[in-house]
């Protein structure tokens, strides 16, 4: 199975850092709790401080929207939205321990960081691409949408959209779940300083992975040298 972004995106997109990281053997029963706190706490500290809309990278990831038509105030990328309800509501809510993580590293970062079931990708490609407008987007409440023609998503080889609006919402038909054991993780970057942002939330996560769970992560920095991801499909 590979995982890569559309040659026409990275020319478009040259500010892009990306990463991306495989594990095995989780489940739905690891406690990270103590470690989702950490994270939050972080990233509420550093919300005393500033909104989420004056940190550069969500500003990067809103200038990146304003780019594809989009109203970055309307649809805003999954970290955004995260800070967002944490500066509101003083917390995250609780979906499942990968996910969980996921999130609280995500606000931590600031960055967007999408889990998906690796065993719900139809291989061998899964392509951050504009849509064609045929692919298929299952939401989370159930039914298909069609993403736009020209929308950013992420597409499988057997035309499934995995992904609104790029980094703003994922799909039902592959989210981490009770069944899950394999996780595909990735995260992107368009701020200037991602190309350091990028590699050590990889380092952070793989580490906390390995701590609440017998997996071994495997994670790359994708580049333009190396634009693909290669994991077990």
């Amino acid at each position: 199975m590979r995982f890569r972004h559309a040659d026409t995106l990275r020319s478009q997109y040259p500010e892009l850092t990306a990463g991306v990281l495989h594990a095995t053997s989780v489940d739905a029963l690891a406690d990270t709790g103590p470690a989702v706190a950490e994270y939050t706490a972080r990233a509420a500290s550093r919300l005393a401080g500033a909104t989420e809309g004056e940190f550069p990278e969500v500003l990067a990831w809103r200038r990146a929207f304003s780019r594809m038509g989009l109203r970055p105030t309307q649809y805003r990328c999954a970290s955004e939205s995260l800070l967002r309800r944490l500066r509101k509501e003083g917390g995250l809510p609780r979906i499942h321990p990968v996910v969980d993580l996921c999130n609280a590293v995500s606000v931590a970062y600031a960055v967007p960081v999408a889990a998906l079931d690796a065993d719900r990708i139809a291989g061998p490609l899964l392509e951050v691409r504009p849509a064609r407008g045929d692919e298929h987007y299952t939401p989370f409440g159930g039914g298909t949408e069609h993403p736009a023609p020209g929308e950013v998503t992420f597409v499988d080889s057997a035309g499934r959209a995995h992904a609104r609006r790029w980094t703003h919402r994922q799909s039902g038909h592959s989210a981490v779940g009770p069944h899950t054991r394999r996780i595909l993780v990735v995260t992107e970057a368009m701020h200037e300083g991602g190309h350091d942002t990028v590699p050590e939330l990889l380092k952070t996560l793989a580490a906390e992975l390995t701590a609440h769970w017998p997996t071994d992560p495997d994670t790359a920095v994708l580049t333009d040298a190396r634009p693909e991801f290669t994991f077990p499909g």
